[in-house]
């Protein structure tokens, strides 16, 4: 984590999303498989996308994970086949800009959550990543960028 973290208030977002309780090791395929069925639904819904895909994950993490993938969008949602109505939760957060590959976002949510114990705060349950930079098979894993944050629980 090269950035310096920071405090911001959010209000909540509404999402088109997919939910599972995924292995790590089926991590890659889940989300590749929930993009597909999210793209359909968007597009079916005429939905407005408001921003880049994140990943949500609940709970304290291990394998396997509880996560939702999707996107911000401008209106409701109608659920259909995966892809369900959710939301993003508002409120105070810890946020910090990861640079890098996936492989190093483990080591920055830990400083993260570090960070936030430092300030006297206590991290939520959930957590979520957006996906600033959309990852390609022929980048260069050192140009992503990955917004973590963090809820505070008040």
């Amino acid at each position: 984590m090269t950035a310096v973290p920071e405090l911001v208030t959010l209000d909540p977002v509404v999402t088109a999303a997919v939910r599972a309780t995924v292995p790590l090791s089926g991590l890659r395929d889940f989300f590749d498989a929930s993009f597909g069925a999210l793209g359909g639904a968007v597009a079916a819904q005429r939905l407005d996308i408001k921003g880049p895909a994140f990943g949500l994950y609940r709970g304290a993490g291990g394998d396997p994970l509880d996560v939702e993938v999707g996107f911000a969008v401008g209106g409701p949602v109608e659920p259909t086949g995966a892809v369900i109505a959710s939301s993003l939760p508002g409120g105070r957060v810890a946020r910090v800009i990861h640079f890098g590959g996936f492989d190093g976002l483990t080591s920055s949510w830990t400083e993260l959550q570090a960070w936030i114990e430092s300030q006297g705060l206590v991290p939520a349950a959930h957590r979520w990543e957006v996906y600033i930079t959309q990852p390609s098979p022929d980048m260069n894993p050192d140009d992503l960028r990955t917004e973590l944050n963090w809820p505070i629980v008040d």
